[in-house]
């Protein structure tokens, strides 16, 4: 992996644990030789997830629409920070830099973001592994909603298992390093809809 993306919260959150979490990631990330793509901001985890890439001497990577950039939420201390034209580009780009996608808590936007390139990897569009860093529980409800979704059919076991999660940077992605994609079988998928429907 030569470069992961990570989404995470324009906000630094209520515990202490959230920056510690994505402190400890950016030091895993450059002990790995792996680079960073963020959404560019200079705020709440964001920020704190690039200062600390930054001062591990780690290649990173901003990718910011330009009304957020116009809002002087850009990171002005990343040499090669992209400005785009939309939300869309944005995660567009992003997909096409990266290697791997990884959430730190964070929000709607966090949530939406890892979970098109969930879907993404689900429609086989791409085969780039997908990670949820569950940083003091912070997912846990999530987690606990996406078991719901399995027992009520709306999501495959083969699916549910595409979403690598972990409480640890170095487990996690020790994890995300060694995930292979699967194989699905998408005619015996179709089947088993047809069966359901």
């Amino acid at each position: 992996m030569k470069r992961l993306c990570v989404f995470c919260g324009s906000s630094p959150g209520q515990s202490p644990a959230y920056s510690q979490a994505a402190r400890s990631l950016a030091k895993e990330m450059a002990r790995r030789k792996i680079g960073l793509v963020f959404g560019g901001g200079r705020v709440g985890l964001m920020g704190v997830l690039a200062d600390a890439a930054l001062a591990e001497g780690n290649d990173v990577i901003g990718v910011i629409p330009r009304n957020l950039f116009q809002k002087e939420v850009g990171h002005a201390g990343i040499r090669d920070l992209r400005v785009v034209d939309s939300m869309h580009q944005r995660k567009q780009l992003m997909a096409e830099l990266a290697d791997g996608f990884l959430a730190l808590p964070g929000g709607l936007g966090t949530l939406e973001e890892l979970f098109e390139m969930l879907t993404w990897t689900q429609l086989d569009l791409q085969r780039k592994p997908c990670g949820l860093f569950n940083v003091n529980g912070y997912f846990d409800h999530l987690l606990k909603f996406l078991d719901q979704a399995l027992a009520q059919g709306f999501i495959h076991e083969p699916h549910r298992r595409l979403l690598l999660v972990g409480s640890e940077a170095a487990a996690l992605l020790d994890t995300m390093l060694s995930w292979q994609p699967p194989r699905f079988d998408k005619a015996e998928w179709a089947l088993a809809l047809n069966r359901r429907g």
